[in-house]
């Protein structure tokens, strides 16, 4: 089955947030390749969707996985879609991990 991969609002804030610590702290088109790479890693997800480490401690069905050492994206398989709550970069905690 292939799934469709969806970003909610949180994790498209939190693309946007990396685009610009990135383009801030190198280039433009050094941020614009990262968040393509990130782009191309979540369209993988339409046919492997179940990857990553589950963490139902923190919310049922949540899988956590790593992107090239910098990134954390966390997401749900729903159904025949994947939906990607956050694209956490540089070791930011989820949310529900700080109470917040």
């Amino acid at each position: 089955m292939v799934h469709r991969i969806r970003l909610l609002p949180e994790a498209e804030a939190d693309l946007a947030a990396i685009y610009d610590y990135i383009r801030d702290q190198a280039s433009q088109a050094i941020a614009q390749g990262y968040v393509q790479r990130i782009m191309a890693y979540l369209a993988g997800f339409d046919t492997f969707p179940e990857r990553g480490t589950r963490r139902d401690d923190i919310r049922p069905g949540l899988r956590i996985v790593g992107f090239e050492r910098r990134v954390t994206i966390a997401f749900l398989v729903e159904g025949d879609e994947v939906v990607v709550s956050n694209i956490l970069y540089g070791g930011r905690a989820l949310p529900e991990e700080t109470g917040g």
